[in-house]
């Protein structure tokens, strides 16, 4: 069996030049880098959930997080500069390709009434950032041994120029759009 980063390279990376009209190999976008964030607000009032977020994640990507700070202070939030709010892990190479093709085909199917991702998620340089309510859809996370369900948010960083790049990039790697991409011309 092919693995997904060759075929990445290989069959969507033709498919895409001939969908967008590129000429230049080198022009094809292709994922820079995956980056799961996980904002803890509980964690103000409860210590231990950051680290319940942090072996979540570590479980999930095989990578151990980076605990994220405030960086400056919100009295509305109780929030002081410095404080830990979150965690997150940057993902390159073959693990970043093993988390998508994880993403893909394993774990969105697990997504109660899932009708597909929305195109809304892209920015004008055609990177994609999705939010995920339940950490449950991954099939590392035992949902008996789970006592705080939290969400998380995955950015997907590409080399795309814009929108419909991105978008491309993504469908032929089979993410599961439910529209088609309207181009503002």
């Amino acid at each position: 069996m092919k693995r997904f980063a060759e075929t990445i390279k290989t069959d969507i990376a033709q498919e895409l030049k001939q969908q967008l009209g590129l000429t230049n190999d080198m022009t094809i976008p292709r994922i820079e880098k995956i980056t799961i964030n996980v904002g803890a607000g509980r964690a103000l009032q409860d210590k231990s959930y950051l680290d319940h977020v942090s072996e979540t994640l570590q479980r999930i990507t095989g990578q151990r997080p980076v605990i994220t700070k405030a960086r400056k202070s919100l009295a509305t939030f109780k929030i002081r500069e410095g404080m830990p709010i979150g965690a997150k892990v940057t993902l390159r190479g073959a693990r970043m390709y093993d988390f998508l093709e994880k993403l893909v085909k394993v774990s969105l199917p697990r997504v109660r009434d899932f009708r597909g991702l929305s195109v809304k998620g892209f920015d004008r340089q055609g990177n994609y950032s999705v939010g995920i309510k339940e950490h449950l859809i991954f099939p590392e996370i035992n949902a008996d041994e789970v006592e705080k369900v939290h969400g998380l948010e995955v950015v997907i960083t590409t080399t795309a120029k814009n929108k419909e790049e991105g978008y491309w990039l993504l469908k032929l790697l089979g993410f599961p759009f439910n529209d088609e991409l309207k181009v503002k011309k």
